[in-house]
């Protein structure tokens, strides 16, 4: 084969591969959403706009889900001290399970001035499906905890998902085992894993052995 060939289908190879890795990879689909958060606070209502961002990054049989805020959506008439504010929140799941997803942050790395919107550190947790399927994320609830006092956001405008992700169920996620399969770990696990029917059988069959040895020792003696 003459070097030019030989570069051809290395070129060929290559793109091919490359065709092979996009179909394998998950079908994604996200947008950052504006959300319009209708807090009640300590101090009254308050209402705030948040343009929110979903990620997912598939870990193990799950997916770990990272909900982003561009904007602060609270503020406080005090100032919150390093550490002093908590955030969580809910991301409802929908498609091919309903399902909601509790996802929380780090405390405030830094203090807060009064009357300074607060910014929300990233939110995350994990999302293990039990169904294969399209499934979307959409923002759901916001909870900021702080200086003793809880805050609960809701979005008032429905927004729209956020992600919209093609997942997989992993093996532990549902299913049954199989009825005709056993457990077998030691001869003792493997008796016993046999149900009620055949316990009852293997114990009959042990006490009639034992009851013809014993009855054949009183005929001998």
């Amino acid at each position: 084969m003459t070097d030019r060939k030989r570069s051809t289908a290395l070129a060929l190879a290559s793109a091919l591969a490359g065709t092979a890795v996009l179909l394998a990879a998950p079908a994604a689909r996200a947008d950052v959403v504006d959300v319009a958060y209708d807090c009640k606070t300590p101090i009254g209502d308050k209402s705030a706009v948040s343009p929110i961002d979903i990620k997912a990054v598939k870990e193990g049989d799950g997916y770990k889900l990272t909900m982003s805020f561009q904007k602060g959506v609270s503020s406080s008439p005090v100032e919150l001290g390093k550490g002093a504010m908590s955030p969580s929140a809910v991301i409802l799941a929908d498609g091919a399970e309903k399902v909601s997803v509790t996802v929380s942050g780090a405390p405030n790395p830094e203090a807060v001035p009064a009357n300074t919107p607060i910014k929300i550190t990233d939110l995350s947790g994990t999302y293990t499906p039990k169904k294969s399927g399209k499934v979307t994320f959409t923002a759901g609830v916001l909870t900021i905890k702080a200086l003793g006092t809880t805050t609960t956001c809701t979005p008032g405008n429905s927004p729209k998902p956020s992600l919209e992700l093609d997942v997989t169920a992993g093996p532990q996620s549902g299913g049954s085992t199989p009825q005709d399969t056993l457990p077998q770990t030691g001869p003792t696990d493997s008796a016993l894993a046999l149900g009620t029917l055949g316990g009852t059988v293997l114990l009959t069959g042990a006490a009639g052995v034992l009851w013809l040895t014993r009855r054949g020792q009183r005929a001998r003696s």
